[in-house]
């Protein structure tokens, strides 16, 4: 028979007539399996869940493409600048940025915080209209400037956006020279209301305020300078061909950042938690794996008259050997499945019902999010496979080894 030693595997693994601590230990070593299966499937699902979640995030603040400086601050955004920039295909807005922390002070209350002036693209395209919790997204209206600030910012000065009688007050220090006793004129200063409240995530919240960019230039004393510029691309455009295509234009001078690029450490981190989570529950495994290994270690030893038997009929060693490791392979692989059904089950339930909440009052979602990749399940099989052949190899050379002795 071609497929002998599957054939026997299979029997050994389902016969009834098993001596029962060896069908226990089978039992144990599956279910082992399937545990570390689900736990790893279900792990890897939430990180990548996570991953997708920060970058929803990110994407809601920030551009698809930032172009600044690859040393230095400001630099002028000339009409050739310009040109090399509107050149390239796809570019749905392009707009100019001022960045900086400035003092606000807003009624008894003060507090440093990053302003960022845009120009008036910026609100066109904005996907930060839809993080919009009270007011709205307004910068400008006829000759009047307006400030869109934080939902953290908004709470630490206790703003108002509809009291039109309080304004948001802005300082700037300037080159401060020695013999200045004028404390006026060691800063600038300017005044706008508050038109609206943006929440995204803490970090945002609690850090920025949006301006429009005449106002931030006047405040910061510059007048055709930025400190990037954000380009929002049109739907299907291929970033990378876009970035690659800018980057070769504008030169060394000059660094093109993805979405992505803009965040790569903490993205970066994401994955190398996700790798450690990985390895830790690989080691769970191979831990479970003793488990098969026993209980084929059990095997050999009882199935000696078999494997007797099965010799004696002409049967090879490398056969007698392969009975024993697809009966590991069949225990793990059994084990494997049903958790990588389970793992796939539980998963799904939380994308369409969240059953497992973050618990968290500031979580920007209420639900632990998750997201299942095909990758992850082949790397878990993949994992779970070396580690059943390592597990099955000793006992396989018992059964064997036990069959050259009775030859000799």
């Amino acid at each position: 028979m071609k497929n002998l030693s599957f054939f026997i595997a299979r029997r050994y693994f389902l016969s009834k007539k098993k001596k029962g601590f060896i069908n226990v230990l089978s039992i144990i070593a599956m279910v082992g399996v399937a545990i570390g299966t689900a736990a790893l499937v279900i792990v890897l699902s939430v990180f990548n869940g996570l991953e997708d979640l920060i970058r929803s995030l990110y994407s809601s603040f920030d551009a698809d493409i930032k172009i600044s400086l690859n040393e230095g601050k400001f630099f002028e955004y000339d009409d050739e600048l310009q040109k090399a920039i509107e050149e390239s295909e796809g570019l749905a807005t392009i707009v100019q940025v001022v960045e900086d922390n400035v003092l606000v002070r807003y009624n008894d209350g003060e507090s440093v915080v990053r302003m960022k002036g845009v120009s008036p693209e910026f609100v066109k395209n904005s996907r930060l209209k839809n993080h919009i919790t009270e007011g709205q997204l307004k910068l400008t209206e006829k000759e009047q400037n307006f400030a869109v600030v934080g939902q953290g910012i908004r709470y630490d000065l206790s703003i108002n956006s509809r009291n039109d009688f309080l304004a948001l007050q802005f300082y700037y220090p300037k080159n401060i020279s020695p013999g200045r006793t004028n404390p006026s004129s060691m800063y600038n200063s300017g005044i706008l209301m508050p038109a609206g409240v943006f929440a995204i995530e803490k970090q945002y919240d609690e850090k920025y305020i949006f301006v429009p960019i005449r106002f931030a230039r006047k405040l910061i004393g510059k007048k055709n300078e930025c400190t990037s510029i954000e380009i929002n691309l049109d739907a299907g455009v291929s970033i990378d061909q876009v970035q690659e295509s800018l980057q070769k234009d504008l030169g060394d001078e000059f660094e093109v950042l993805n979405s992505d690029e803009q965040h790569a450490s903490l993205l970066k981190a994401i994955k190398i938690e996700k790798l450690f989570i990985y390895l830790t529950f690989s080691f769970i495994l191979a831990v479970a794996s003793f488990n098969i290994f026993f209980a084929l270690t059990m095997l050999a030893l009882d199935k000696k008259r078999d494997i007797s038997i099965l010799y004696a009929m002409g049967t090879p060693i490398k056969t007698i050997r392969n009975v024993f490791l697809k009966e590991g392979a069949i225990i793990s692989l059994s084990g494997a499945l049903t958790g990588g059904l389970f793992g796939f089950i539980i998963c799904l339930l939380q994308q369409e019902y969240g059953l497992i909440s973050m618990n968290m009052a500031s979580a920007v979602q209420e639900a632990y999010p998750v997201k299942m990749i095909a990758s992850d399940f082949i790397f878990t099989m993949l994992t779970i496979s070396v580690i059943t052949i390592l597990a099955s190899f000793k006992p396989a050379q018992v059964a064997a080894k036990s069959v050259e002795i009775q030859r000799l």
